[in-house]
């Protein structure tokens, strides 16, 4: 895999507080995060690792904005040499070029896929470099091409300690209210993905740092309880009525949990949002094309003479 020399003009930050309009929109792709992670030949990742070595790196530099040609080095892939260190896990080379870096735009060049170090930093699960990244100022708000920042695919894979530097480390908790809130392209929230991924304790430590329970997906407005309900996790269900969900939320085509209970299995969700479920709001929603189509054929207006061609 040669590496070569790109001026990255291409390259902008995906800044979820600046993302009002783009949070809505579907990536039709395939997911996916893993960069260059496990992709390398054993030839190819010795003669990056000989290049690295002889990258000439000084002591940190108090100006910001460095101008080292080797931070302009990318693969094929998209990915600098830091993005390289941290996918093939040589923690040495990361430190050295981090601290080369710090609060330098580089820490927060994107590759092809538009994932940062630190995104890549949890999907390798190295949680030590997390907190390297952010103490030397990497934007925990930066997405990939899903839209997920780097909690969100903590959330997706189950990653605890990762999850909890992102979550406990000042600098994260500047911007940890907005990255709660915000959805990735999928219409999904922190607090989403680790329902239908059944993480509870995740779920659990989001509410309590301040996600809204309630909040409803972008799709179809299904909060996390109604996720619940359907994947049949009476477990995810106990824990999210715990913590406050509305039993009442109604998804945006009027449905309560309690509805979406109907012809599923588990006949112990089913009790438990009944009884909890108010009772004015325990009927199914009439169907919307029903009653369009009652109206329509009750309505004189919609009656009509046979269709006359050329007069006949």
């Amino acid at each position: 895999m040669d590496v070569h020399r790109a001026a990255m003009m291409n390259y902008v930050d995906c800044d979820v507080d600046e993302m009002d309009t783009k949070n809505r929109k579907m990536q039709h792709c395939e997911d996916r995060v893993d960069s260059g992670v496990d992709s390398l030949k054993e030839d190819e990742y010795r003669k990056i690792v000989e290049e690295m070595e002889t990258l000439s790196l000084p002591g940190p530099s108090v100006n910001k904005g460095m101008c080292e040609s080797w931070t302009e080095d990318v693969t094929e892939d998209g990915d600098t040499y830091l993005h390289l260190a941290i996918i093939q896990e040589a923690e040495d080379y990361a430190i050295q070029i981090i601290k080369q870096c710090q609060n330098d735009p580089f820490l927060n060049r994107q590759n092809n896929q538009r994932e940062t170090a630190l995104h890549l930093a949890v999907i390798t699960d190295q949680p030590h470099m997390v907190a390297r990244l952010l103490k030397a100022g990497c934007d925990p708000r930066l997405v990939d091409q899903s839209g997920n920042t780097a909690l969100h695919i903590a959330c997706k894979r189950g990653s605890l300690a990762c999850f909890s530097v992102l979550t406990q480390t000042q600098i994260q908790t500047q911007h940890l209210h907005s990255i709660l809130s915000f959805p990735n392209y999928s219409g999904h929230t922190c607090l989403h993905i680790a329902a239908i991924n059944n993480y509870l304790s995740m779920v659990e430590s989001l509410v309590q740092l301040g996600a809204d329970v309630n909040a409803k997906e972008q799709c179809s407005g299904r909060t996390s309880l109604h996720l619940a309900v359907d994947l049949q996790n009476l477990d995810l269900v106990h824990t999210l009525v715990a913590l406050g969900a509305d039993v009442n939320s109604l998804t945006y085509g009027g449905y309560t949990p309690y509805h979406l209970t109907f012809g599923r299995q588990n006949s112990e969700i089913q009790r438990q949002l009944y009884t909890r479920t108010a009772q004015e709001l325990r009927a199914m929603p009439e169907s919307e094309s029903e009653e369009s189509d009652e109206e329509c054929f009750s309505d004189d207006d919609c009656m009509y003479d046979d269709i006359q061609f050329c007069g006949r």
